[in-house]
């Protein structure tokens, strides 16, 4: 009696460690639901869905709306403004400063700007920019590197100090100037042109800066991430 009650209590065990057996390989081959990553339906190019860029202190996402039915509101939305001084801007603003699109100002974002090398700047007016900014960007307005516009020896030189220039006596080193990209309103706004051709007049490389014409009104029409002043984060 013994034996047999031991005999069937093995085979109990043998038999628990089978079925084990054929359920582990099913429940390690099954995925994880929670580990899946999310494939957005909107991307900004087939091969690009988002970029990660550093705004104040933080690191955010920049990506499309998901919503495909998303339009442009407010301000934005409107195709005429009185002209001047919301005039079309030409698409080659000064020679020798490239303009670049939004593909290009987000590999800005993952190169330069990501190395310390590079600064993405709003160069709106301060109530523009506190509406909201393109991540990543700082705000250094026109009126601040055009003295045709009215800036003071002060602001000249405490924009260039932000874009790596040192001044030596009475002239200004652009040995380490940053490289830029400038920005503003669109097609329609004539701010960053303006502080581009500030910056020239002031010595500033041409070849090391950028113009994005697309501005925000660009930016907005392809759904990109749009947030408050860093400063405000």
């Amino acid at each position: 009696m013994k034996a047999n009650t031991l005999l069937r209590a093995v085979a109990g065990v043998v038999t628990l460690c089978l079925v084990l057996a054929d359920v582990a390989p099913a429940m390690a081959q099954e995925p994880s639901a929670a580990t899946e990553p999310a494939e957005l339906t909107v991307k900004i190019t087939p091969s690009l869905a988002e970029v990660q860029v550093k705004h104040g202190s933080k690191m955010v996402t920049v990506r499309r709306d998901q919503n495909t039915e998303a339009v442009i509101e407010g301000q934005f939305a409107l195709t005429s403004r009185k002209c001047p001084p919301f005039c079309a801007q030409p698409m080659q603003v000064a020679p020798g400063v490239q303009t670049i699109g939004e593909v290009e100002l987000l590999r800005f974002m993952q190169t330069e700007l990501a190395a310390g090398a590079g600064l993405v700047v709003d160069a709106r007016t301060p109530d523009w920019h506190a509406v909201g900014t393109i991540p990543g960007s700082i705000n250094v307005p026109y009126t601040d590197v055009s003295t045709q516009m009215g800036a003071d020896e002060i602001a000249v030189e405490e924009a260039l100090r932000i874009f790596g220039v040192e001044r030596k006596g009475e002239q200004f080193d652009f040995s380490q100037a940053k490289d830029l990209v400038l920005w503003c309103n669109g097609p329609w706004c004539g701010q960053s042109p303006t502080a581009i051709r500030g910056l020239l007049a002031l010595g500033y490389p041409a070849q090391k800066i950028r113009y994005y014409r697309g501005g925000m009104q660009m930016w907005k029409m392809f759904g990109l991430t749009v947030l408050p002043p860093a400063a405000e984060e």
